[in-house]
């Protein structure tokens, strides 16, 4: 094995960075390409076909390996297809939740609360270094210069890294939004 790539998105979405890299490799090395199953690789025929028919890239289903060209044609029509029928499902059962009135898509209470808390954290640590940052910028110290001495500082960031212009710039404008 070269390697192991992991993607975390559908098989319905085609450009998916890791697959792109895993059969970029594949090429180049002469390595074949194994998927665990064929709808997790895509569930469209013509991208399944694309990549059966590309004579620099062999491929093989780790669920089927021995499977010919025309078995996993047939499974890629398949795969097709139940990737419709969920599409269908997925909109008849909203359809009907909605129909009952609940109430679908926005914030939800649990975000909102998290939302406000991660706001007010953002605040408490912007207020705890504003006698630092407000007093040099009005006596004209640049983003950079700003960023610059708090690292000298060592004054973290809220994430524990490095200061840069762009995260003084969001403190100053998160103390100018309060005031």
């Amino acid at each position: 094995m070269l390697a192991d790539f992991r993607d975390v998105q559908t098989g319905k979405d085609n450009d998916r960075p890791a697959l792109a890299k895993a059969i970029a490799l594949a090429k180049q090395t002469g390595a074949e390409l194994l998927v665990a199953k064929l709808d997790r690789l895509s569930r469209k025929v013509s991208f399944i076909s694309a990549l059966m028919d590309d004579p620099k890239l062999k491929l093989r289903v780790a669920s089927m390996p021995y499977a010919d060209k025309f078995q996993l044609h047939i499974y890629a029509a398949l795969a097709e297809q139940e990737r419709e029928f969920i599409s269908m499902r997925t909109k008849a059962a909203l359809a009907e939740a909605k129909a009952r009135g609940v109430k679908l898509g926005g914030m939800r209470d649990a975000t909102m609360k998290r939302n406000d808390a991660v706001q007010a954290n953002a605040m408490d640590r912007a207020k705890k270094i504003e006698t630092v940052i407000l007093p040099l910028r009005r006596n004209g110290a640049t983003l950079q210069e700003i960023a610059s001495a708090l690292n000298t500082a060592s004054v973290p960031t809220a994430r524990g890294g490095q200061w840069h212009p762009t995260t003084v710039k969001l403190v100053l404008q998160r103390l100018e939004s309060a005031s």
